[in-house]
């Protein structure tokens, strides 16, 4: 009796447990795919209209290549949406039309121009590699959802992420703040002749150089001696956007705040973690790259001033010393090339300095000496010579700019990642007792 009872219970849970999966089964298919769709558009009607202020949304085209743009959007009910954008200095806000459209997914279309469609005109392209492209971007997102009050989408042209989220009223009166960031995400080198990222997880500390700026992409690179990082970059009244976003500990970190005091940028996250873009005059990263100064046949290393005396990578001291150069020389004469031959095929070292206008170049003769435990190349100073080959004593003229690259310390060498008005690489040399000098050369073999 007690067997026939359990087989009557068992039997009963049976039909409970097939009846429960019937019904989620048709819970499940219980929607066809139009109309799904029909209500997924909705859904998003629904979003667009519910911001009070409308959506913000830092639109990264391509983060390989390009930074974003800061876009603002105030849908209406009757089909109309007013935006602006920071894709230039014209900040206003400008009405046009948009549709949510059906497809094999849900989309928002922005259907007549707008700032948006600045993006993905091919014939306005920023660089010679993006000819016929434009800025790669999209005036047609495809909806991916919601996730914590933000709406996802994805653009149709690359399936790149966009992500809007809830506008403020400050956030369209702040917008031609963003432009005013520009100088200082750019930098200033008076700050240190160095600029690096920072990033702590806890106690643990790891550094990069952060290469320079570029306002034409929006974009620079972050680089330590085994890889260089490309990164997107967008403008913030209080700071910057940066796409990919840094990731520390397993938390993103891709809004950094500006700090006015010291010119450093910081996104902050849980449980001491952060990044920072700061300033020092000690380099962030020390390479060996100053070894192959030391091999034969010769190499050589230029400071051109027609081509390299903007680069960002020359310190505020070394154009300061130069400039003093030239005030102190006829107007019609000034320094057009500081150059470094090491190891020439008579084995000798030297430092060039040649002049525009007639004046004759002046070789302070060198040897070289390795400090391999700090990574340092010295330049131990010799004789000086004119262009006769004759032994003069040390010009006055010079004697501050040589004294830097002489220094009984030495100097840090680097291969830079990017390149400068020329296809050359980049070497910049900085001086290791760390008072801000550092100049920057082509690479000549």
């Amino acid at each position: 009796m007690k067997n026939i009872y359990k087989y009557l219970i068992a039997g009963i849970l049976v039909l409970q447990l097939s009846a429960c999966s019937n019904t989620d089964a048709e819970q499940l298919f219980d929607e066809n795919p139009t109309t799904r769709l029909n209500n997924q558009k909705s859904e998003l009607n629904d979003a667009l209209l519910s911001s009070q202020f409308g959506w913000k949304a830092v639109y990264f085209t391509d983060n390989t290549v390009l930074g974003g743009y800061t876009h603002l959007f105030k849908f209406a009910q009757d089909g109309t949406v007013e935006m602006a954008s920071d894709f230039d200095t014209d900040t206003n806000i400008y009405k046009s039309e948009y549709a949510i459209q059906l497809g094999s997914t849900v989309s928002l279309v922005f259907t007549t121009a707008n700032r948006i469609h600045l993006l993905s005109e091919s014939d306005n392209y920023p660089i010679a590699s993006l000819r016929a492209k434009g800025y790669l971007g999209d005036f047609q997102f495809l909806y991916y959802g919601q996730e914590n009050g933000d709406i996802v989408f994805k653009a149709n042209r690359n399936k790149q992420e966009i992500r809007f989220v809830k506008a403020t009223a400050q956030d369209w009166a702040d917008l031609p703040k963003n432009f005013l960031m520009i100088p200082n995400i750019i930098g200033k080198n008076a700050f240190g002749a160095n600029r690096g990222l920072e990033i702590v997880d806890g106690t643990n500390k790891k550094t990069y150089d952060f290469n320079p700026f570029s306002t034409i992409t929006r974009s620079t690179s972050y680089s330590d001696a085994s890889a260089n990082n490309v990164l997107g970059i967008g403008y913030a009244p209080n700071g910057l956007v940066v796409s990919p976003a840094i990731v520390v500990g397993g938390q993103k970190l891709s809004n950094f705040v500006y700090n006015n005091t010291d010119g450093s940028f910081t996104a902050t996250g849980t449980n001491g973690i952060s990044a920072s873009i700061k300033y020092s005059n000690i380099p962030f990263v020390i390479t060996d790259d100053y070894k192959v100064m030391l091999k034969s046949p010769s190499t050589a290393y230029g400071y051109i001033a027609a081509n390299l005396a903007t680069a960002p990578t020359n310190s505020a001291l070394c154009n300061a010393l130069l400039n003093e150069i030239n005030n102190n020389l006829p107007s019609t004469q000034k320094v057009n090339r500081v150059q470094f031959t090491f190891n020439d095929a008579n084995g000798d070292s030297y430092i060039a300095y040649t002049f525009t206008g007639g004046k004759t170049t002046i070789y302070h003769n060198i040897t070289l000496k390795e400090d391999a435990a700090n990574k340092i190349l010295q330049l131990i100073s010799g004789t000086w010579e004119n262009n006769l080959g004759q032994t003069i004593p040390e010009p006055d003229l010079l004697k501050k700019i040589d004294a830097e690259l002489t220094n009984s310390k030495g100097l840090y060498a680097k291969k830079e990642a990017f390149t400068f008005n020329a296809s050359n690489k980049l070497y910049t040399f900085a001086n290791a007792n760390n008072n801000g000098f550092r100049l920057t050369t082509y690479a000549f073999q």
